[in-house]
């Protein structure tokens, strides 16, 4: 039950996934600590140490039930949360007590757990990934025929068509998606490296004997999950990986906020929109809005998982020599809000995708409108290739065009074709000119690149990494 006389955290009641949510639990936490511990004893055990059996198996016992109350009377006593939950797991299994965390530090069970809950993380955000992908190209591919008018500084450019304007968004989609997979196969653990990382608590565990700590490294690694362990650390792992992981994040972030804000300018012009409830309110005050909340809520998250990357930087900088703590506390803020925040832009995003509407009459009225402007390339070409001299009908073309705007801004049509027409420096295009102008022939390849593009890149992605693919569930709010 929530308390309402407390805060609360909006990514945990109402924007995060119930899966992401779980990942970063308290629970989750401890119990990945309790297999840290198990994955420590049963490698000693394999490598000669004196741990039995029966040891591991009370330990896999007691394991996911946490004793809560005990480890947080604990903490209150001892100022320190790991051997809080050392001493609590102890109790609930007294013949493994004189060796749970044999050897260890802090350090390697926390951040070996949390290096496994990060790398769970990551793949759900690469299954998010590969679900909006999935969606965006199925849309990309059914407008990419259906011209539009394209924007550049936000003014009217060449068309493009909408299939290939999502392509633009699917692309940076596919290049986080590419992020994604390296940061997670170039995750290693930080393994079992000691109090300053040079293993000598080990060496004196295994008799002086390097080699079996050598080993234990890897066997440990192994044992939660990792194909590679750090050749080199200090107590901790390198915080470097904090802000790699981040950054791919804020990769993610970076693309769903572009195509929010895209879909707001192009529900503004009324020619997309996203879709609206039969019974959703817009405004308080206007009850005829139909805001673009979900794509301004997409950017509004998508904004603070940027400026996460920034502290995971900052923290990465200030580790002192072999390390120190002031990292902590705001890792406990920054990994977390940044995992559950980006899980929340993706669901959004997905969601945002399969309700996208076209304004086909809107897009239309806005070509017709706009197309004397667009075929002016076109009109160019065609007028020099007879003889006269590109650079004054350039000029000419200027002249006209800015002439037919302001007519247009005092509530004209656009006459820039009737004025070229009546225009002797362009008899060259008059046959251009006297044929009506479709926007179908001022798209170039788009069609082309976006079937080029689904076909030739995203549908690979798709296809071998389809195990991971996460449809998403509905936005909560």
């Amino acid at each position: 039950m929530t308390d309402r006389n407390l805060p609360q955290d909006p990514l945990v009641e109402r924007y995060a996934s119930r899966r992401m949510l779980e990942l970063f639990s308290a629970e989750r936490r401890i119990r990945q600590w309790r297999a840290v511990w198990i994955a420590l004893a049963e490698a000693q055990a394999q490598l000669g140490l004196p741990i039995t059996r029966s040891q591991i198996a009370q330990m896999r016992r007691a394991a996911p039930r946490v004793n809560w109350k005990v480890a947080e009377r604990i903490e209150r006593r001892i100022r320190h949360d790991v051997m809080a939950h050392v001493k609590a797991f102890a109790v609930q299994c007294p013949k493994a007590a004189p060796i749970i965390h044999l050897g260890a530090t802090s350090a390697l069970v926390t951040d070996n757990a949390d290096l496994v809950i990060m790398r769970e993380g990551l793949e759900v955000l690469l299954g998010r990934t590969l679900a909006a992908i999935g969606r965006l190209s199925r849309f990309a591919r059914r407008h990419k025929d259906a011209p539009t008018m394209s924007y550049t500084h936000l003014q009217p450019a060449t068309p493009t068509t909408v299939g290939k304007r999502a392509c633009l968004w699917l692309q940076d989609l596919v290049m986080d998606a590419q992020e994604l997979e390296r940061r997670l196969a170039g995750l290693r653990a930080l393994g079992a490296k000691g109090a300053t990382g040079t293993q000598e608590t080990f060496v004196e565990l295994f008799g002086g004997n390097k080699n079996k700590a050598r080993r234990l490294d890897k066997i440990f690694a192994a044992k939660l999950g990792f194909k590679q362990v750090l050749g080199v650390s200090g107590q901790t792992y390198t915080r470097k990986i904090d802000h790699q992981i981040l950054a791919a994040l804020s990769g993610v972030a970076q693309s769903a906020a572009k195509f929010g804000n895209d879909v707001r300018l192009l529900q503004g012009f009324g020619e997309m929109s996203e879709g609206f409830g039969a019974e959703q309110v817009g405004s308080s005050a206007m009850p005829y809005k139909r805001n673009p909340m979900k794509s301004e809520r997409l950017v509004s998250l998508a904004r603070y998982v940027m400026n996460l990357e920034a502290s995971a930087a900052a923290t990465a900088a200030a580790q002192w020599l072999e390390r120190t703590l002031d990292d902590s506390a705001v890792r406990r803020l920054t990994i977390p809000g940044a995992f559950l925040a980006t899980d929340a832009v993706l669901v959004l995003y997905a969601d945002v995708v399969s309700g996208l509407e076209v304004a086909e009459g809107k897009i239309a009225a806005r070509l017709a409108e706009n197309l004397p402007f667009m075929a002016a390339e076109a009109i160019l070409m065609a007028a020099a290739k007879s003889g006269a001299d590109r650079q004054d009908l350039h000029e000419r073309l200027r002249v006209h065009s800015q002439g037919a705007w302001t007519r247009m801004r005092a509530g004209g049509g656009n006459d820039l074709v009737e004025r070229l027409k009546a225009d002797p420096s362009f008899k060259g295009a008059r046959k251009l000119l006297a044929k009506p102008l479709e926007p179908e022939r001022f798209t170039g390849r788009a069609a082309e690149q976006v079937e080029e593009f689904i076909s030739g890149t995203v549908e690979p992605l798709l296809a071998r990494r389809r195990k991971l693919i996460l449809e998403p569930q509905r936005v909560r709010i």
